[in-house]
């Protein structure tokens, strides 16, 4: 397979896993009113509502910043110092446009871009490197939204897909 035919091959499936953590973020936030978007387990940790903002910054500084050409300006610790002002629609709205920005990116990249080197965050990385930090990043935090949100809901809360079939690996 010639490389930029296995790079967009590549970035497709970045662009999947963006869409599918949307979908479950999405799934989490119908789920919850305003104020649970913005509860904290405790003072020192983060809400939902600080982590819809977290993966904002980090998806425009590293993928749409860092691997595209637009400024990067983010203010990581407004991030997480923010406390309950923006609405859960606004907060969606917000990363959805990011990811959007991100997956046209991606959708652009060539082989030699995403091996070149470039500097992101004070760190010196390819755009390889720089993809495969923020595909973990964001399927880590969409499970910590999961998880926040069961916490919250407990049995009140609606699984977004459960197995049916014994190959999906459903029990007897």
């Amino acid at each position: 397979m010639p490389p930029d035919q296995l790079t967009t091959t590549v970035l497709v499936s970045a662009c999947k896993v963006f869409d599918e953590c949307m979908t479950k973020i999405e799934h989490c936030l119908d789920q919850l009113s305003e104020e649970q978007v913005w509860w904290r387990p405790r003072e020192e940790m983060n809400s939902i509502g600080n982590l819809l903002l977290h993966l904002s910054g980090n998806v425009k500084q590293w993928v749409v910043c860092g691997l595209g050409t637009a400024e990067d300006n983010r203010n990581r610790p407004a991030e997480f110092s923010q406390r309950g002002s923006i609405s859960k629609a606004d907060l969606l709205t917000q990363l959805a446009h990011v990811v959007d920005e991100a997956k046209s990116v991606l959708a652009q990249r060539t082989a030699d871009e995403m091996l070149a080197g470039r500097r992101i965050q004070g760190f010196e990385v390819t755009g390889w490197e720089a993809l495969f930090d923020s595909i973990p990043h964001f399927k880590g935090h969409t499970q910590e939204i999961i998880s926040l949100t069961r916490q919250q809901l407990g049995d009140a809360y609606r699984v977004h897909w459960q197995p049916q079939t014994p190959e999906e690996g459903a029990g007897p």
